[in-house]
Order: structure tokens, then sequence, then C-alpha cells
């Protein structure tokens, strides 16, 4: 029987873009913001803290005292406002290191989380919190060296700047590359770099190629890509799983449906995240709900 230290799973619990849209609508995909949990070697990791770090938070009341390391992709709202929501933080006897990059002037993802948690933004401060929490500024290029975990680090496309991340683990790989906007001439260097060879990527897939080109209502220049790019990377870089990431509010499940049908048209691993949804990576990346 395996134990936690010889698994590889990911659990996706907030999977939408820029505004939480909970509804009759999103009922299947979900409508939490981003969130993603990665039990690998024996380390919590937690990718970006969106609302669905609130859901995570409250399964983890029953497995008390908790440690994680939550890795931040960049700051923007959908990526943190789910934090002060985060109710093992406020616990003490939990323990948490939290990471993130350094943005221009200096400002750190602790100032940030600070400031969101600051009058008149929130009624609690930060300091309330009673966990033992660890911040870490990190900038691109980096690797963070957990046990025998990697965590690489690599530039994205977003205004404002955003960071990805490989996690590495024996020879299992898994890539999360949110919040980045294609080239329109190349496919991304660091993204390659980031997602070669992974067993899955994750991949910010919040409009397909109509939306982002479409003459009146265009999203070039928004810091986000499209499916069919993530099937290009997924494809150059030999990804064997392709996480369509990061959905557009707007898009309701019929939608998702939709694009996961053409998807897997065009590339037989891909796969639309799910809220709840596990992948177990050291299983042949199956899929379990």
């Amino acid at each position: 029987m395996s134990t936690p230290e010889d698994q590889f799973i990911i659990h996706f619990w907030g999977v939408r873009g820029s505004i939480a849209c909970p509804g009759t609508a999103t009922v299947k995909y979900g409508g939490n913001t981003p969130c993603v949990e990665m039990l690998v070697g024996g380390y919590r990791l937690i990718f970006d803290a969106g609302t669905g770090i609130h859901v995570l938070g409250q399964s983890l009341l029953s497995h008390l005292p908790v440690s994680g390391h939550l890795f931040f992709s960049h700051s923007h709202w959908d990526h943190i406002q789910g934090f002060p929501f985060f109710s093992p933080a406020f616990m003490e006897g939990n323990e948490f290191d939290i990471y993130g990059g350094v943005i221009p002037h200096g400002v750190t993802i602790e100032h940030r989380l600070h400031d969101q948690m600051n009058q008149p933004n929130f009624p609690v401060p930060l300091q309330v919190m009673g966990a033992n929490l660890r911040f870490h500024n990190l900038d691109y290029n980096d690797e963070i060296k957990l046990g025998d975990v990697t965590i690489a680090t690599g530039m994205l496309n977003h205004p404002g700047g955003a960071m990805g991340y490989r996690v590495s683990w024996r020879d299992y790989a898994v890539a999360y590359i949110t919040d980045t906007e294609h080239f329109p001439d190349r496919l991304d260097r660091n993204i390659l770099a980031l997602a070669a060879g992974a067993d899955v990527l994750i991949y910010d897939s919040m409009y397909t190629d109509a939306e982002y080109h479409h003459p009146q209502t265009s999203k070039v220049g928004w810091g986000h890509s499209t499916w069919q790019e993530g099937v290009k990377i997924a494809r150059a870089a030999n990804v064997k799983q392709l996480v369509i990431f990061h959905h557009d509010p707007n898009h309701n499940d019929e939608f998702m449906d939709s694009i996961e049908v053409e998807s897997q048209q065009t590339f037989a691993g891909s796969i639309v995240a799910r809220e709840g949804m596990k992948i177990l990576v050291t299983d042949k990346v199956s899929i379990a709900n």
C-alpha cells in the first residue's frame, strides 16, 4: 500500500478566472477562482489563493495541525481574494511557507497580502492570523528544494508580471502555468522550459481562438491565452496531459463541455479542469472525481 510520501496527487479547488461565478450554469465545472493543491512526496503545495482556497481550508480542518507551502503566480485579485478566508491560517499550531515574486518598487507578496487585509479593505488584519506564516521572496528561474521535491519558477507574459511553476519529483513533473498570454509569432521559451516532458501541464486557457481574435471584442493584450495555444505548447513540449484551466466566468457548463470535446479531438490528452477533480500523477495520470 502506497504512503503519502510515495504519491503525487493534484486536487483542483478553484478553476475560474477573473471573478467567482457560482450558479446553476456553472455547477459541473465550478465557479471558484484559482486554487490548486498538489500532494507530492509527503509535502502539501498550494498554488494561488483564489476563492477556492476557502473550500480547501474547510477540508483541512479535520486534519489539524496542518502545514503547507503556498505559491502565488501573482497578486491580481482573483488569485489572492480567498486568502483572508483560509481558516487554517488563523489557527495556532499550523504552519505555512508563503512564496511570491517581488513586483516593481520592491513590493513583496507579504506586503500585498497585508494591504488586502488592511482597513478599509477588510476588517481583520493579517497579524490576527495565528498560524506560523513564513514569507519567501522569489525571482524568475529560482529553484526551491523541499526534500526530493523541486519547484522551479519562470517568467510569464502577463500585465504586471506573473510566475509559472514546475514541480519535479522522482521521474514526475507537473507545470502550473496560468495568467500568461501567448506570443503571435512564436511559442514562449519560458513556458516550453517549464513544461518540457511534463506529465501534466495546467495551462491558462481562458479564451478560445475565436474569442481572442474577435474583431469587436478582441482580448489581445489582456494577458491570457487559449486552449488552442495550450495544445501547441503541449505538443511542442511533449506533455502527456493538458489541463485547460482559468475558465472565463462567462463560459457556462455547456460551453465548457464543447471545449472539452473539441480539445480532445485536437489533442487526445486534454481535459477541462473541474472543481473537485483529482489527477493521480503516480498512477499513469489517471483522473478521479
